[in-house]
């Protein structure tokens, strides 16, 4: 199998959803076309990098531009697909400006999976989440990870509970009660799949909680002494989880081509 081997520097990475591999086309939309040729300045022959969750990182020289188009012509494996953490992210809505910020900052923190779900207390009535998976992919482009996570449809914290996986932990970020330092819950979590459970502004109903408590997967968790708005702890919990059973922890330097990334603007 061919390889990027020269370590050339490539102004930007795509995510695409078409299989790669050397000798593939792969043709781009109108907007990513007008992004590579009138922001990034781009022509013919300059070398991006593509990747779409399945078959690693690939170099690819623009073939052409047309009106509305580009086509791409796949020439050598940069990064084999490698395995990353099953972590998920269930949150209750927030925001707009907010709720952007937790779907970009999952992305960058290695979620798996970014999961809306409506509490008692949710204060949004309606989640774009196009516009959550957008925001997903960039962030995920920029910090050369292989995969997108899974955005999925808001849904109620009961019906998401009803169907969940016994062998999935949740780490529920309480306010009070009996919790236990996330440090120490995770570092006593067994290798396995694992959530991230964080609740709205005003917190979880008293209901909700008693029948968190109750399911066997979840453990209540505390993020310190001070009240951490909504999108603080989900991040927080995330970095938490990810330096003492993610691949934080794995140890060793990640060497990885080297990119030269250009603002738009």
């Amino acid at each position: 199998m061919e390889t990027d081997t020269d370590r050339e520097p490539l102004r930007t990475r795509l995510y695409v959803a078409e299989p790669l591999s050397g000798g593939a086309t792969v043709g781009l939309d109108h907007e990513r076309a007008h992004y590579l040729r009138h922001v990034l300045r781009l022509d013919r022959g300059d070398r991006v990098a593509l990747f779409n969750g399945r078959d690693g990182e690939w170099a690819a020289r623009i073939d052409g531009f047309g009106k509305g188009w580009c086509s791409l012509a796949v020439d050598a494996l940069r990064r084999p697909q490698a395995p990353e953490p099953d972590l998920w992210l269930l949150f209750a809505p927030i925001k707009r400006a907010r709720i952007d910020f937790v779907a970009e900052k999952a992305a960058e923190l290695g979620a798996s999976l970014v999961w809306p779900v409506l509490t008692r207390h949710t204060d949004v009535a309606r989640v774009n989440v196009d516009r959550l998976r957008a925001n997903a992919i960039e962030a995920a482009e920029q910090c050369e990870r292989l995969t997108v996570p899974e955005l999925r449809e808001p849904a109620r914290l009961d019906q998401a509970m009803r169907d969940w996986p016994a062998e999935r932990v949740i780490l529920l970020c309480a306010e009070a009660g009996p919790v236990r330092p996330i440090a120490s819950a995770v570092a006593d979590l067994a290798p396995g799949p694992a959530a991230i459970l964080t609740g709205p502004e005003g917190g979880f109903a008293k209901e909700e909680l008693d029948g968190l408590l109750k399911l066997p997967f979840v453990v209540p968790v505390g993020l310190g002494p001070r009240i951490l708005r909504a999108d603080t702890a989900a991040l927080a919990a995330l970095a938490c989880w990810q330096a003492l059973a993610g691949d934080w922890a794995a140890g060793g330097a990640d060497v990885r081509p080297p990119f030269r990334f250009q603002e738009p603007g």
